[in-house]
This record gives C-alpha cells, sequence and structure tokens, in this order.
C-alpha cells in the first residue's frame, strides 16, 4: 500500500498526523488532500527521516541544493552544506551530485540528516557511460530503481521533454534554449539516438517502481526558461500541458506527485506561470526555483530568487527551492548554502503572512515581534527571528549605554512615546 492509496480508503497514517500536528490542521484534511494529490509527503518507508508535507493549506516549504560537480569532489564539504541547510531552515535537500562516487554520496548525505531528500536519477544515469548519450533506457531506470532502494523520498524525472517539446525549441525564439541539466541530457540523449524520451514512452514501468517504494515523483521542468526573454514562452506552457497529464496518470498509479515550474520569470508574469501552472495540473503542489526576476544581478541571485518567490508563494506555490548567491557563476560553498536557505525561509514566510490555511499562523509570530520590539525585549526578538544569530551578533558590535538599539539610543521612538502614554495615565 502506498500513502496515496491509504488516503483514497481514508486512512489517516502516522505520516499524516505527523504533517497534522506541525501544521495545526484537522488530520482528517491532511488526509482528503493527499487522496485528491493536493498534498504530498515524500517519505520513503526504505528511510526513516522527519516527516513534511507539501501542497494546499500548508506553511510554504523550501528545499535546499547540494552536490558535487566534476570539478569540486568533496564529500565532506556537501556533507557539512546538508547539515547546514537542515539547521538553518530548509524542509528537504536535494542531492544533485555529478562527480565522485555518487552511490557513496547520496549514502553519505542521507545519513547527514533527517529531512526528505531528492535526486536526480539521470545524472547518474549519464555518469555509467562515457558521454551523456550513450546512456540506454536501462540506465536510466535502473538508476531511478538504485535511488528507490537506497531510500530516496523523491526523485526528479524529466519526463515532459518529449519529442513535441523538442520540436517546439526547435521552431522557437529562446536566447538560451534548455537550461535545466536533466532537461539537457534528455534532449541531446533524443536526437542522438532519434527516439522518445524513455522516462515518457515508458511511463508505465516508471510508476511500478516508484509504486514499490512509495517514492514521490517530482515532475520536473526541462522546459523552463533561463532567462526573462525566455519566461511565459510557447514551450513554457506546453509542457505545462504534458504535466498536467502526467499529474493524472500519477495519481491513478497512486503515487505522489508535485509538479517543477519555472526558471526566470519577470514579476508581472509570476501570477501567470503559478496558476496556469495549478489550473492545468489539477492543483497538483508546485515546487518552484525562484522564480528570477530578472538576469542582471549575479551574486545576488538568492534574493531575485526571493523576491520571485515571495510573490509565487502569495499566488499559490508551495515549495521554493533556494538560491545562493553562487548561482550562474560556481559550486556553492558551506557560507553561500547558509545565505540562500535563510533568504528562502524569509521569502516562504512573507509569503505565508498572505497565504490561505496560512496567514492567521503566520502573522501571530510577527505579532509577537513587534510586542518584543516595542518591550526592547531583545531576548525574545533573537528567538523568534529567522537568523537569530547574526542579528545578535550584529547588535552586539554596536555598544551603546541604552536598552534600545546603538542607531536612536536614548531617542528610540517607540521608548518616547511609551513614556509619554505612561505619564498621560498617570495624570
Amino acid at each position: 500500500m502506498t500513502l496515496m492509496e491509504d488516503a483514497k480508503k481514508g486512512k489517516i497514517t502516522p505520516q499524516m498526523e505527523a504533517v497534522a500536528r506541525d501544521e495545526g490542521i484537522d488530520a482528517k484534511t491532511i488526509c482528503s488532500c493527499v487522496a485528491n494529490g493536493t498534498i504530498s509527503i515524500p517519505n520513503n518507508p526504505v528511510r526513516d527521516c522527519r516527516v513534511v508535507g507539501i501542497g494546499r493549506y500548508l506553511s510554504t516549504k523550501i528545499n535546499a541544493n547540494i552536490g558535487t560537480s566534476r570539478d569540486y569532489i568533496d564529500i565532506d564539504a556537501e556533507i557539512e552544506k546538508a547539515k547546514t541547510a537542515e539547521t538553518f531552515g530548509a524542509d528537504a535537500l536535494m542531492d544533485l551530485s555529478t562527480g565522485g562516487d555518487l552511490d557513496l554520496i547520496r549514502k553519505k548525505i542521507m545519513d547527514a540528516v533527517n529531512i526528505p531528500i531528492g535526486s536526480v536519477p539521470i545524472y547518474q544515469a549519464a555518469a555509467s557511460q562515457k558521454t551523456v548519450v550513450d546512456m540506454t533506457s536501462d540506465d536510466m531506470f535502473n538508476a531511478v530503481r538504485k535511488h528507490a532502494k537506497d531510500g530516496i523520498d523523491f526523485i526528479t524525472i524529466h519526463a515532459a521533454v518529449n519529442q513535441d517539446a523538442l520540436k517546439r525549441i526547435k521552431q522557437g525564439n529562446r536566447i538560451t534554449d534548455i537550461v535545466s541539466r536533466g532537461g539537457s541530457f534528455t534532449l541531446a540523449w533524443m536526437m542522438h539516438n532519434g527516439e522518445d524520451n524513455p522516462f515518457y514512452s515508458e511511463y508505465d514501468y516508471l510508476m511500478e517502481i516508484a509504486y514499490e517504494y512509495d517514492m514521490a515523483i517530482s515532475l520536473g521542468d526541462g522546459m523552463r526558461p533561463g532567462c526573462i526573454h525566455d519566461a511565459s514562452d510557447g514551450p513554457s506552457f506546453m509542457e505545462f500541458i504534458t504535466l498536467g497529464e502526467l499529474v493524472k496518470r500519477t495519481r491513478e498509479a497512486n503515487i505522489q506527485c508535485f509538479v517543477e515550474g519555472p526558471g526566470h520569470v519577470p514579476i508581472d508574469e509570476i501570477e501567470l506561470s503559478v496558476k496556469g501552472m495549478k489550473n492545468l495540473c489539477d492543483n497538483a503542489p508546485l515546487y518552484l526555483l525562484g522564480p528570477l526576476v530578472t538576469d542582471i544581478a549575479p551574486g545576488y541571485d538568492h534574493i531575485t530568487g526571493a523576491i520571485g518567490g515571495t510573490f509565487a508563494g502569495m499566488c499559490g506555490a508551495d515549495f521554493l527551492c533556494m538560491t545562493t548567491p553562487a548561482e550562474h557563476l560556481a559550486l556553492p560553498t558551506n557560507d553561500d548554502i547558509r545565505e540562500g536557505t535563510i533568504v528562502t525561509r524569509i521569502a516562504a514566510h512573507a509569503a505565508d503572512l498572505a497565504k490561505e490555511g496560512q496567514k492567521e499562523r503566520a502573522r501571530a509570530v510577527d505579532n509577537k515581534m513587534a510586542h518584543a520590539r516595542k518591550n526592547l525585549d531583545w531576548d525574545t526578538q533573537f528567538e523568534l527571528a529567522i537568523d537569530g544569530e547574526k542579528a545578535k551578533n550584529i547588535r552586539d558590535s554596536r555598544n551603546t549605554g541604552s536598552e534600545a538599539c546603538s542607531m536612536c539610543g536614548d531617542l528610540c521612538a517607540m521608548k518616547i512615546v511609551s513614556k509619554a502614554l505612561e505619564d498621560e495615565k498617570k495624570k
């Protein structure tokens, strides 16, 4: 039995109860939403980890990407990044390693953290051969099974990159063509071998493996726009339609799924993308990279992504993949992972302040911070802060003789008005 099968029969499982407790939502609601596919709880029973729910009525979750490259293979560094991401609030982690002993790297990362972990099996399939185009369909499916057996909770599969997508890329006028690494592997393989994407043409077989291990499918956006010019174009929206068809098939197979989305999108087109994907994919949980709202901020793309992520979350996105200051530039360092995780947490919380099912809970936290600031209660402020350590270090580094901060000192507006109001009451 998969979790979705249990939900369809009305059985409330321990995973559903855990999500209900964490989110302050009735377990029956969680069960109903898992049954209809609007909430996913990626939780491969092979591996024991913290249960996380993604989707309707739930708080906006964040994912951190880590992993080696062929240029930098340092397992200990990636483990440190994994632990940093978890410490600073990542709800899930993806191992995107492409260099070194991928099996060992994946195992060590999975052992290091207690949050759901995703992967992209086609990276391992490609690594098994001399070139990307030399991998076979067996290599692809064997990689999926290997990751499932290891306990991976969700896998990204670029099943919507098919012959129709290839035709539209050839006919289109994109600047960046395809920026998805998995999407590019798939397209190159198709062109070289003259065949359709095995993950699309043999999707039922993929479902058999996912069903056996109750592993969630993250339907990858291989056609996502890689620059502002390419946003909201024909290839993007045709992929949305195909993803919607795959969502239906996945749910019919009693497999949980969510859908990945763009990419680089100007802020005035984010609502169109989010609501378009939600509509075409029957309200499946939506997982976004960013979206980045401008192309001209290398070194600050954790901020461009947070701007887009906040607005996307407000429009209905459920799961934000962090970007770091190293985006488009280099393999991220541990400090980059920390900063990217924190900034994306800020974006997620900002979205929750305006989100159905979360607004009241999120605003209650902000109200506590407001009272702490009014009362100059620094300990409570640091406790509530998303990065209380940094906040405390900044305050401590600028000494003041006042109980207020060193910006205003005894001229603190709230201190002055509080005293004036108090004196007025005494009259």
